[in-house]
């Protein structure tokens, strides 16, 4: 299903996505050393139930995961990339973490993904890789436009990656969201110019690089969730759900302070 929603539905769009922006910035600020995934998860269902708001994470049991999620926010950790079912684990210096949250408002749903590193230190590779996948992303955003091709989105994104080294793994990547999270149009991470959807005005897209250092391979974890490099390398994630406009594309996920 692909939906193309009305200015009403769009105004609504706008609201959710600025509160998920904001509750990651929350999350990021009050994510240090010695704080537990438990922890995250728990401010995450505060934040979501204080402002009115429905996770589209808590009951979510699609065919890929061991369903379900049972929790309100992915937590991803170091060589973990998509899916981290929060559990038991007390943040170290230098841990990369990689939060993933959706929500929905007024019946509209709105997902964004942050990836940093926590404490001091600051791994030379675990930088390059946050980098690399915020600038896809802005890649990915600028090629978004009325009249352009999924596949114009896809290969922006994956020039940069590429261009950076990494292996891209398409089996997981971005999709249409709207009235439900997951929706097509499936945007993967790398493809060809001028083939796939054509976009339009009204059209919701959650873009998001993801990456592993050295391979492009992912394993499962035991609890049928948590998505690993199959190497355990270290791994990153970055993600905004933008709508297509007449003038191009509109970032629905910033924080407010980082609104204009």
């Amino acid at each position: 299903m692909i939906e193309i929603l009305n200015p009403t539905e769009l105004a609504r769009a706008r609201e959710t996505g600025a509160l998920v922006g904001d509750i990651l910035q929350t999350l990021k600020a009050r994510t240090a050393v010695g704080t537990n995934l438990l922890d995250i998860d728990r401010w995450a269902q505060a934040m979501i139930v204080e402002a009115g708001a429905v996770s589209c994470y808590v009951d979510y049991a699609p065919s890929f995961g061991r369903g379900p999620f049972g929790h309100y926010i992915c937590t991803s950790v170091n060589d973990a990339v998509l899916h981290g079912l929060p559990h038991d684990y007390t943040l170290a210096d230098g841990d990369l973490v990689s939060l993933d949250l959706a929500v929905s408002t007024g019946g509209i749903a709105a997902d964004s993904a942050i990836s940093f590193v926590v404490g001091d230190s600051r791994p030379p590779e675990s930088v390059a890789m946050i980098d690399a996948t915020e600038r896809a992303l802005a890649a990915g955003i600028a090629a978004a436009r009325p009249g352009a091709r999924i596949g114009d989105l896809s290969h922006a994104i994956g020039t940069v990656l590429t261009e950076a080294g990494y292996p891209i793994n398409t089996e997981f990547g971005g999709h249409g969201i709207g009235s439900t999270m997951h929706q097509d149009p499936h945007v993967a991470n790398t493809g060809r110019p001028g083939r796939g959807y054509t976009l339009r005005p009204g059209l919701l897209l959650a873009l998001e690089p993801w990456i592993m250092a050295d391979t492009d391979e992912l394993v499962t974890d035991p609890d049928g969730w948590t998505l690993r490099s199959a190497t355990g390398c270290r791994t990153a994630h970055r993600e905004h759900t933008i709508a297509i406009t007449e003038d191009g594309a509109e970032i629905l996920t910033l924080p407010s302070q980082a609104r204009s």
